[in-house]
């Protein structure tokens, strides 16, 4: 089929008419699908079923310094899944690690909270300034857009490209505006285009000179060890080192969890950062804390022992996930590759494909899919405040689904971006 833009009028009205008896079609199938986040599917989480047994009654619970995990103490974490983290991080210093409870994203709402109501490293707390801003890289993390939104901090969306963010634009904004007190980063295998950040984009973000003494990146690697291929692997630079090396050790905060390697509900997370910014952060945990959950710590480490324990283990992941991708990439070629309404991102790793409808047709799309049984990400989610001004960037989540459910909902997506980009262009 040629392009949708060459159609005439009258071929347009005759392939709607199509569309449009496929799509009640469609509804009449009474699917319930859900794709709207990237949640591990029951099988991924039944491979990590073992780390349930490595402990009983009967299990030494000490750590390998001689600390009973029950009990109090080694608020920051036990050394051996710091050690782990921190490997698994990119191989940063296990001394720069504090290991935390499940949730990577409560380590960041915290140190953003911190920063608002005490500042970072003596500067002024930003609930006392006329501005705080925010660089958000979109199509983004839209739970990243969540905590800025909520404190009222002004958010500047920068555009992504194949490297990363546009560094041109970082660069002017972190330079000149001393309001500018952090950029939302996920360096590989980005929330929702799969894109890794290149090394020049790596260490142009470490040789940043701010206009503001407390400016940091939030470097959320979520997606460290998420491969989709074992042949086709994306790696970055570990940051912490490379902002050492350019002299601003202290720029950056790094995080990351088990989420979607163990249990999304009951795994362990990971802050580091430089010496100064640990100290800053164990000072306030002192208050707010006695420590997280050592035991479960004590468990992931038994379980996985070291780093190639955890890759040996998302290769597993992969194995289940891979064909779920490939899937869905097969249909959007054959089913809308050539009819130019569409673009769409092939990650080597994470947990998302980006798709970029004709401009003003991803709310309709998104509306259209729901109509007929399947739920994806809102249209908008993955821009500040929601709102995409091309109304294009449509997140896919295929992990979650089983295989057929894939299949049918893939089906089902395409049509309903067929059918809108027509509408589209019958407007015109």
């Amino acid at each position: 089929m040629k392009p949708y833009r060459e159609m005439s009028r009258e071929e347009l009205l005759s392939l709607k008419a199509d569309l449009d008896k496929q799509f009640e079609d469609a509804k009449g199938k009474g699917l319930k699908l859900d794709m709207s986040r990237g949640k591990p599917t029951p099988a991924q989480l039944d491979m990590a079923m073992g780390l349930m047994d490595t402990l009983n009654s009967d299990s030494e619970m000490n750590t390998e310094n001689g600390m009973d995990t029950r009990n109090y103490g080694l608020m920051d974490g036990i050394p051996e899944a710091k050690r782990l983290m921190a490997d698994m991080m990119g191989g940063v210093p296990a001394e720069n690690v504090i290991v935390y409870g499940n949730a990577s994203l409560s380590i960041m709402y915290d140190t953003v909270s911190r920063s608002v109501t005490h500042g970072v490293l003596g500067s002024t707390p930003w609930c006392k300034l006329d501005q705080v801003k925010f660089l958000c890289p979109a199509p983004g993390y839209d739970r990243h857009f969540a905590i800025t939104k909520l404190f009222g901090i002004e958010m500047i969306t920068i555009p992504m490209t194949p490297e990363g963010p546009d560094m041109d634009l970082v660069e002017k904004y972190v330079f000149e505006d001393p309001a500018v007190k952090g950029i939302w980063c996920v360096p590989k295998y980005s929330n929702p285009q799969g894109i890794s950040y290149s090394d020049e984009t790596v260490r142009r973000f470490a040789a940043l000179k701010p206009a503001a003494e407390d400016f940091r990146i939030y470097w959320d690697n979520a997606y460290v060890v998420h491969h989709l291929y074992d042949d086709k692997q994306d790696e970055i630079l570990e940051i912490l080192s490379e902002c050492e090396k350019a002299g601003n050790p202290d720029m950056v905060y790094e995080f990351a969890s088990t989420s979607k390697v163990s249990f999304s509900g009951a795994g362990i997370s990971a802050f580091a950062a430089s010496k100064a910014n640990v100290e800053e952060a164990k000072r306030f945990m002192t208050i707010q804390t006695i420590g997280h959950d050592k035991v479960n710590q004590l468990r992931h480490v038994r379980y996985f022992r070291n780093l190639d324990g955890i890759k040996a283990h998302m290769r597993k992941h992969a194995d289940i996930i891979r064909p779920k991708f490939e899937a869905v990439l097969a249909v959007l070629d054959k089913e809308l590759g050539g009819l130019g309404i569409g673009e769409w991102t092939r990650p080597r790793g994470g947990y998302f494909i980006s798709f970029d409808a004709m401009e003003g047709c991803a709310k309709a799309i998104v509306a259209k899919c729901k109509e007929a049984g399947v739920v994806l990400t809102g249209a908008g989610a993955t821009f500040p405040y929601g709102i995409d001004p091309k109304d294009s960037n449509i997140r896919i989540a295929p992990t979650y689904p089983t295989a057929d459910e894939m299949a049918e909902a893939s089906d089902l997506f395409v049509l309903c971006v067929k059918l809108v980009s027509v509408e589209k262009l019958l407007e015109a």
